[in-house]
């Protein structure tokens, strides 16, 4: 997995881990499930890149 990729669906994860948690603090169920969204996004990033791995080696 490329650095850049990597830092990204990290990045992506930890912003919608955050964005859950605020919204779920102040009881906003569009903010809780966006969360949850880029939480998603990151992991697909992550998927991605580990099949690219896999046929790059």
């Amino acid at each position: 997995m490329s650095g850049t990729e990597k830092n990204k669906a990290h990045a992506e994860e930890a912003k919608g881990k955050a964005k859950e948690t605020l919204g779920r603090a102040v009881g906003n169920e569009r903010m809780t499930a966006e969360g949850r969204a880029d939480q998603a996004k990151g992991k697909a990033r992550h998927a991605k890149e580990d099949v690219k791995d896999v046929f790059r080696d």
